[in-house]
Protein backbone atom coordinates (compact mmCIF):
# COMPACT_ATOMS: atom_id res chain seq x y z
CA UNK A 1 0.00 0.00 0.00
CA UNK A 2 1.29 3.46 -0.95
CA UNK A 3 1.72 5.65 2.14
CA UNK A 4 1.34 9.41 1.82
CA UNK A 5 0.61 12.36 4.08
CA UNK A 6 -1.59 13.95 1.40
CA UNK A 7 -5.35 13.94 1.53
CA UNK A 8 -7.35 14.01 -1.73
CA UNK A 9 -8.05 17.73 -1.41
CA UNK A 10 -4.29 18.43 -1.22
CA UNK A 11 -3.74 16.66 -4.54
CA UNK A 12 -6.65 18.58 -6.08
CA UNK A 13 -5.48 21.93 -4.72
CA UNK A 14 -1.91 21.45 -5.97
CA UNK A 15 -2.98 20.31 -9.45
CA UNK A 16 -5.36 23.29 -9.65
CA UNK A 17 -2.46 25.55 -8.64
CA UNK A 18 -0.23 24.14 -11.42
CA UNK A 19 -2.98 24.52 -14.03
CA UNK A 20 -3.63 28.07 -12.85
CA UNK A 21 0.06 29.05 -13.07
CA UNK A 22 0.36 27.58 -16.57
CA UNK A 23 -2.80 29.42 -17.68
CA UNK A 24 -1.48 32.65 -16.14
CA UNK A 25 1.79 32.25 -18.03
CA UNK A 26 0.17 31.44 -21.38
CA UNK A 27 -2.82 33.78 -21.44
CA UNK A 28 -2.06 36.65 -19.07
CA UNK A 29 1.72 36.94 -19.35
CA UNK A 30 2.16 35.97 -23.00
CA UNK A 31 4.09 32.75 -22.43
CA UNK A 32 3.19 31.53 -25.90
CA UNK A 33 4.03 34.85 -27.59
CA UNK A 34 7.43 35.18 -29.17
CA UNK A 35 9.79 37.62 -27.50
CA UNK A 36 13.31 37.65 -26.15
CA UNK A 37 13.36 36.90 -22.42
CA UNK A 38 15.66 39.31 -20.62
CA UNK A 39 17.92 38.31 -17.74
CA UNK A 40 15.84 40.59 -15.48
CA UNK A 41 12.59 38.85 -16.44
CA UNK A 42 14.18 35.41 -15.98
CA UNK A 43 15.61 36.42 -12.58
CA UNK A 44 12.21 37.68 -11.42
CA UNK A 45 10.45 34.46 -12.45
CA UNK A 46 13.20 32.32 -10.92
CA UNK A 47 12.75 34.22 -7.68
CA UNK A 48 8.98 33.77 -7.87
CA UNK A 49 9.23 30.00 -8.32
CA UNK A 50 11.76 29.56 -5.52
CA UNK A 51 9.59 31.72 -3.26
CA UNK A 52 6.47 29.71 -4.13
CA UNK A 53 8.33 26.49 -3.37
CA UNK A 54 9.38 27.77 0.06
CA UNK A 55 5.87 29.06 0.77
CA UNK A 56 4.49 25.65 -0.15
CA UNK A 57 6.93 24.00 2.27
CA UNK A 58 5.88 26.42 5.01
CA UNK A 59 2.18 25.85 4.32
CA UNK A 60 2.63 22.08 4.36
CA UNK A 61 4.56 22.27 7.63
CA UNK A 62 1.86 24.39 9.28
CA UNK A 63 -0.92 22.07 8.08
CA UNK A 64 0.86 18.89 9.17
CA UNK A 65 1.82 20.42 12.52
CA UNK A 66 -1.86 20.98 13.26
CA UNK A 67 -3.09 17.61 11.95
CA UNK A 68 -0.44 14.95 12.55
CA UNK A 69 2.06 16.58 14.88
CA UNK A 70 5.30 18.54 14.81
CA UNK A 71 7.61 15.54 14.40
CA UNK A 72 6.00 14.29 11.18
CA UNK A 73 5.63 17.87 9.91
CA UNK A 74 9.37 18.49 10.38
CA UNK A 75 10.29 15.21 8.68
CA UNK A 76 8.01 15.67 5.67
CA UNK A 77 9.03 19.31 5.18
CA UNK A 78 12.71 18.33 5.19
CA UNK A 79 11.94 15.58 2.68
CA UNK A 80 10.28 18.12 0.40
CA UNK A 81 13.16 20.59 0.68
CA UNK A 82 15.78 17.88 0.07
CA UNK A 83 13.80 16.53 -2.88
CA UNK A 84 13.37 20.02 -4.30
CA UNK A 85 17.09 20.78 -4.03
CA UNK A 86 17.95 17.47 -5.72
CA UNK A 87 15.48 18.04 -8.57
CA UNK A 88 16.43 21.70 -8.95
CA UNK A 89 20.14 20.93 -9.08
CA UNK A 90 19.70 18.12 -11.60
CA UNK A 91 17.54 20.40 -13.75
CA UNK A 92 20.64 22.55 -14.30
CA UNK A 93 21.94 19.75 -16.52
CA UNK A 94 18.78 20.21 -18.61
CA UNK A 95 19.83 23.83 -19.12
CA UNK A 96 23.16 22.79 -20.65
CA UNK A 97 21.42 20.33 -22.99
CA UNK A 98 18.74 22.87 -23.99
CA UNK A 99 21.48 25.38 -24.77
CA UNK A 100 23.27 22.79 -26.92
CA UNK A 101 20.06 21.98 -28.83
CA UNK A 102 19.14 25.61 -29.46
CA UNK A 103 22.70 26.42 -30.55
CA UNK A 104 22.87 23.42 -32.89
CA UNK A 105 19.72 24.53 -34.72
CA UNK A 106 20.46 28.27 -34.38
CA UNK A 107 17.00 28.87 -32.93
CA UNK A 108 16.26 32.62 -32.66
CA UNK A 109 15.98 33.64 -29.01
CA UNK A 110 12.45 34.99 -29.42
CA UNK A 111 11.18 31.52 -30.41
CA UNK A 112 12.85 29.59 -27.59
CA UNK A 113 10.28 30.51 -24.94
CA UNK A 114 7.37 28.80 -26.68
CA UNK A 115 9.36 25.62 -27.31
CA UNK A 116 10.34 25.47 -23.64
CA UNK A 117 6.72 26.02 -22.62
CA UNK A 118 5.65 22.95 -24.58
CA UNK A 119 8.67 21.12 -23.21
CA UNK A 120 7.66 21.90 -19.63
CA UNK A 121 4.06 20.79 -20.23
CA UNK A 122 5.26 17.53 -21.77
CA UNK A 123 7.68 17.00 -18.89
CA UNK A 124 4.89 17.43 -16.33
CA UNK A 125 2.75 14.76 -18.00
CA UNK A 126 5.68 12.35 -18.27
CA UNK A 127 6.77 12.96 -14.67
CA UNK A 128 3.28 12.19 -13.36
CA UNK A 129 3.26 8.83 -15.11
CA UNK A 130 6.82 7.94 -14.09
CA UNK A 131 6.36 9.03 -10.47
CA UNK A 132 3.22 6.97 -10.03
CA UNK A 133 4.82 3.95 -11.68
CA UNK A 134 8.02 4.35 -9.67
CA UNK A 135 6.17 4.76 -6.37
CA UNK A 136 4.12 1.64 -7.00
CA UNK A 137 7.21 -0.40 -7.89
CA UNK A 138 9.08 0.79 -4.77
CA UNK A 139 6.16 -0.03 -2.45
CA UNK A 140 5.71 -3.47 -4.01
CA UNK A 141 9.39 -4.38 -4.34
CA UNK A 142 11.55 -2.51 -1.82
CA UNK A 143 14.72 -4.10 -3.20
CA UNK A 144 14.27 -1.94 -6.32
CA UNK A 145 15.77 0.93 -4.31
CA UNK A 146 19.12 -0.88 -4.45
CA UNK A 147 18.84 -1.07 -8.24
CA UNK A 148 18.10 2.66 -8.26
CA UNK A 149 21.20 3.21 -6.15
CA UNK A 150 23.42 1.22 -8.52
CA UNK A 151 21.91 3.04 -11.50
CA UNK A 152 22.53 6.49 -9.96
CA UNK A 153 26.07 5.58 -8.96
CA UNK A 154 26.81 4.38 -12.50
CA UNK A 155 25.12 7.47 -14.00
CA UNK A 156 27.19 9.77 -11.78
CA UNK A 157 30.43 8.03 -12.77
CA UNK A 158 29.47 8.23 -16.44
CA UNK A 159 28.63 11.92 -16.10
CA UNK A 160 31.95 12.50 -14.37
CA UNK A 161 33.86 10.91 -17.25
CA UNK A 162 31.86 12.67 -19.97
CA UNK A 163 31.51 16.06 -18.25
CA UNK A 164 33.74 17.86 -20.77
CA UNK A 165 32.35 16.08 -23.85
CA UNK A 166 29.53 17.45 -25.98
CA UNK A 167 27.23 14.97 -27.75
CA UNK A 168 27.03 15.03 -31.54
CA UNK A 169 23.41 15.99 -32.21
CA UNK A 170 23.70 15.35 -35.93
CA UNK A 171 24.18 11.64 -35.14
CA UNK A 172 21.27 11.49 -32.70
CA UNK A 173 19.09 8.46 -33.63
CA UNK A 174 15.83 10.24 -32.67
CA UNK A 175 16.74 13.15 -34.93
CA UNK A 176 17.63 10.89 -37.84
CA UNK A 177 14.42 8.88 -37.43
CA UNK A 178 12.28 12.03 -37.35
CA UNK A 179 13.90 13.30 -40.55
CA UNK A 180 13.32 9.96 -42.19
CA UNK A 181 9.62 9.79 -41.25
CA UNK A 182 8.59 13.43 -41.72
CA UNK A 183 9.24 16.02 -44.45
CA UNK A 184 11.18 19.00 -43.05
CA UNK A 185 12.06 22.44 -44.35
CA UNK A 186 15.38 24.08 -43.53
CA UNK A 187 13.87 27.45 -42.65
CA UNK A 188 12.10 28.72 -39.55
CA UNK A 189 8.62 30.17 -40.03
CA UNK A 190 8.27 32.25 -36.89
CA UNK A 191 6.94 29.97 -34.12
CA UNK A 192 5.17 27.53 -36.40
CA UNK A 193 5.94 23.82 -36.20
CA UNK A 194 4.55 23.15 -39.68
CA UNK A 195 3.66 25.12 -42.82
CA UNK A 196 2.23 24.51 -46.29
CA UNK A 197 4.81 24.69 -49.08
CA UNK A 198 3.91 23.96 -52.70
CA UNK A 199 0.60 22.49 -51.58
CA UNK A 200 2.23 20.06 -49.13
CA UNK A 201 2.57 20.23 -45.36
CA UNK A 202 6.15 20.29 -44.20
CA UNK A 203 7.59 20.65 -40.72
CA UNK A 204 9.98 23.33 -39.52
CA UNK A 205 13.24 22.82 -37.59
CA UNK A 206 11.37 24.05 -34.51
CA UNK A 207 9.56 20.70 -34.35
CA UNK A 208 12.89 18.87 -34.34
CA UNK A 209 14.00 21.08 -31.46
CA UNK A 210 10.81 20.28 -29.54
CA UNK A 211 11.23 16.54 -30.15
CA UNK A 212 14.80 16.58 -28.83
CA UNK A 213 13.80 18.62 -25.78
CA UNK A 214 10.98 16.19 -24.94
CA UNK A 215 13.36 13.24 -25.35
CA UNK A 216 15.93 14.93 -23.10
CA UNK A 217 13.18 15.48 -20.50
CA UNK A 218 12.49 11.74 -20.48
CA UNK A 219 16.19 10.93 -20.09
CA UNK A 220 16.62 13.38 -17.21
CA UNK A 221 13.47 12.07 -15.53
CA UNK A 222 15.01 8.60 -15.54
CA UNK A 223 17.92 10.05 -13.52
CA UNK A 224 16.11 12.47 -11.24
CA UNK A 225 13.08 10.44 -10.15
CA UNK A 226 15.13 7.52 -8.74
CA UNK A 227 17.32 10.13 -6.99
CA UNK A 228 14.44 11.58 -4.98
CA UNK A 229 13.48 8.12 -3.73
CA UNK A 230 16.67 8.33 -1.67
CA UNK A 231 14.93 10.85 0.60
CA UNK A 232 11.23 9.91 0.35
CA UNK A 233 8.80 7.43 -1.19
CA UNK A 234 5.74 9.59 -0.46
CA UNK A 235 4.23 10.21 -3.93
CA UNK A 236 2.91 13.63 -2.92
CA UNK A 237 6.36 14.83 -1.82
CA UNK A 238 7.98 13.31 -4.90
CA UNK A 239 5.39 14.88 -7.20
CA UNK A 240 5.31 18.38 -5.71
CA UNK A 241 9.10 18.74 -5.46
CA UNK A 242 9.47 17.54 -9.07
CA UNK A 243 6.80 19.88 -10.41
CA UNK A 244 8.15 22.95 -8.60
CA UNK A 245 11.60 22.24 -10.05
CA UNK A 246 10.19 21.74 -13.57
CA UNK A 247 7.97 24.82 -13.48
CA UNK A 248 10.99 26.95 -12.71
CA UNK A 249 13.15 25.29 -15.36
CA UNK A 250 12.30 27.69 -18.19
CA UNK A 251 13.19 30.77 -16.14
CA UNK A 252 16.38 29.05 -14.98
CA UNK A 253 17.36 28.39 -18.60
CA UNK A 254 17.04 32.04 -19.64
CA UNK A 255 18.83 33.12 -16.47
CA UNK A 256 21.86 30.90 -17.13
CA UNK A 257 21.87 30.72 -20.95
CA UNK A 258 24.17 33.70 -21.50
CA UNK A 259 26.62 32.67 -18.81
CA UNK A 260 26.49 28.88 -18.91
CA UNK A 261 30.21 28.81 -19.74
CA UNK A 262 30.90 30.33 -16.31
CA UNK A 263 29.52 27.20 -14.64
CA UNK A 264 31.28 24.47 -16.59
CA UNK A 265 32.47 22.73 -13.38
CA UNK A 266 28.88 22.41 -12.17
CA UNK A 267 28.54 19.22 -14.22
CA UNK A 268 31.15 17.61 -11.99
CA UNK A 269 29.17 18.73 -8.94
CA UNK A 270 26.00 17.18 -10.36
CA UNK A 271 27.87 13.94 -10.98
CA UNK A 272 28.99 13.85 -7.34
CA UNK A 273 25.42 14.56 -6.21
CA UNK A 274 24.16 11.53 -8.14
CA UNK A 275 26.99 9.40 -6.76
CA UNK A 276 26.23 10.53 -3.19
CA UNK A 277 22.52 9.81 -3.57
CA UNK A 278 23.21 6.43 -5.15
CA UNK A 279 25.62 5.49 -2.36
CA UNK A 280 23.08 6.63 0.25
CA UNK A 281 20.50 4.26 -1.23
CA UNK A 282 22.95 1.34 -1.29
CA UNK A 283 24.06 1.66 2.36
CA UNK A 284 20.66 2.57 3.87
CA UNK A 285 20.34 -0.86 5.50
CA UNK A 286 23.52 -0.31 7.51
CA UNK A 287 23.96 3.48 7.64
CA UNK A 288 21.04 5.91 7.93
CA UNK A 289 21.88 9.37 6.63
CA UNK A 290 19.33 11.89 8.00
CA UNK A 291 17.50 14.01 5.45
CA UNK A 292 18.90 17.27 6.84
CA UNK A 293 22.45 15.88 6.54
CA UNK A 294 21.76 14.86 2.93
CA UNK A 295 20.49 18.38 2.26
CA UNK A 296 23.67 19.91 3.69
CA UNK A 297 25.94 17.55 1.74
CA UNK A 298 24.16 18.18 -1.56
CA UNK A 299 24.10 21.93 -0.95
CA UNK A 300 27.81 21.86 -0.10
CA UNK A 301 28.70 19.94 -3.26
CA UNK A 302 26.73 22.33 -5.47
CA UNK A 303 28.04 25.46 -3.76
CA UNK A 304 31.62 24.21 -4.05
CA UNK A 305 31.26 23.45 -7.77
CA UNK A 306 29.68 26.86 -8.45
CA UNK A 307 32.42 28.73 -6.55
CA UNK A 308 35.14 26.66 -8.24
CA UNK A 309 33.57 27.40 -11.65
CA UNK A 310 33.50 31.14 -11.02
CA UNK A 311 37.10 31.17 -9.79
CA UNK A 312 38.33 29.07 -12.71
CA UNK A 313 36.56 31.16 -15.37
CA UNK A 314 37.69 34.41 -13.78
CA UNK A 315 41.31 33.29 -13.94
CA UNK A 316 40.82 32.12 -17.53
CA UNK A 317 39.27 35.44 -18.57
Amino acid sequence: MIETIAQPWMWGAFIAFVIGMVALDVFALGGSRSHKVSVKEAAIWSGIWVSLSLLFALGMWMHLSDTVGRTIADAKTMEFLAGYVIEKSLSVDNVFVFLLIFSHFSVPVQYQRKVLLYGVLGAIVMRIAMIMAGTWVVTQFSWVLYLFGIFLLFTGLRMLVAAEKEPDLSANPVLRLAKKLLPFTDKFHKEKFSVIENGKRVFTPLLLVLILIEVSDVIFAVDSIPAIFAVTTDPFIVFTSNIFAIMGLRALYFLLADMANRFHLLKFGLAFVLMFVGTKMLVVKWIHVPTNVSLLVIGGILASSVIASLIATRKRD
